[in-house]
């Protein structure tokens, strides 16, 4: 059996803090704590039999008490018979208990994967959940919960692979250039729930990069001038053309051109690089930049696809 429960005392009266669970799972959650984590989303407003899922975890309603309780039953498949369910428990006049309670019986595989893995996890996300909690209350955490390294482990494991794919034939990309020396393409796989708006993954993926992958482009800044090629500067991802599921990037510059596209279909989303060599310098560049730029992309999508807010979802009632 699998009993595991999270709660926070928060001095706030329960009827306002009730306000917020009673918007789980709808368009405007405080409460659950996404990008970080895969969305909790309902496919229709909170009430009974609504069903939902957060990753491949699905579930449906079983019980609601407005304001003050929540229950999901565990979808047969899961690998785990029970549920899990958030509650709201005045203390008093002015504050409350907002605690959050898994209990179930582990199957199949789920008996090995939920202490090895899923528990650690679980335990992560709701604790990162019980900060927003607070702070959505007005009273934020002194000190925010912090993930354990078997966490971080099993998220980098976990994350979406990026891979090679053919650079595909749209409009956008056909008419970018006027001549490619080279192209390149790399696809993630679309999390469930992820926004399908291709300039919210472009700023994902190019406006938040790794760590270490910034740091290469700001050296990149700093050391092209010393053989003669200018600066790209702040506008080299500002988008030059748009479609509803596709957005354009790039820049021209004496030593090459280059295009970037982004293209959201409805399970993957796609990086494209295309790029045009006007000169000996920009050869000599292209053959550099060659050698590290799929392991930049790779690296760039991975995070997106880990950190790309969700779709809108349903509003609240």
């Amino acid at each position: 059996m699998v009993t595991n429960v999270h709660e926070r005392l928060i001095p706030v009266p329960a009827d306002l803090v009730g306000e917020s669970l009673d918007r789980v799972g709808s368009a405007d959650d405080r409460w659950w704590p996404s990008p970080a984590w895969p969305p909790m989303v309902l496919e229709a407003p909170l009430g009974i039999w609504v069903r939902g899922s957060h990753g491949p975890i699905r579930y449906q309603v079983t019980e609601h008490v407005p304001g003050r309780r929540v229950v999901f039953t565990f979808d047969e498949g899961v690998g785990l018979r029970g549920s899990h369910r958030f509650e709201v428990v005045p203390q008093g006049a002015g504050s409350c208990v907002v605690r959050h309670v898994v209990e179930g019986r582990t199957t199949g595989t789920m008996r090995l994967v939920w202490p090895l893995a899923m528990r650690w996890l679980h335990d992560a996300v709701v604790e990162d959940l019980m900060d927003r909690v607070e702070t959505d209350a007005g009273h934020p955490p002194a000190r925010r919960a912090r993930w354990s390294w078997w966490v971080r482990q099993i998220r980098r494991m976990t994350q979406p692979r990026a891979t090679g794919v053919p650079v595909p034939a749209t409009p956008l990309l056909e008419n970018a250039l006027p001549h490619v020396d080279w192209a390149d393409a790399f696809a993630v796989r679309r999390p469930v729930g992820s926004s399908g708006d291709p300039q919210v993954w472009a700023d994902a993926v190019f406006h938040a990069p790794p760590l270490w992958v910034g740091a290469l482009l700001a050296a990149r800044e700093s050391l092209v001038r010393l053989v003669g090629i200018e600066r790209a500067g702040r506008g080299v991802f500002d988008p030059v053309a748009h479609t509803d599921d596709e957005v354009l990037l790039g820049i021209d510059q004496s030593h090459l051109g280059f295009r970037a596209s982004v293209l959201c279909e409805p399970d993957r989303v796609v990086v494209s690089t295309v790029v045009r060599l006007h000169n000996r310098r920009g050869r000599a560049y292209s053959a550099i930049v060659r050698r590290v730029h799929p392991a930049v992309v790779r690296a760039m999508l991975r995070r997106a696809a880990a950190r790309v807010p969700v779709a809108e979802a349903v509003p609240a009632r």
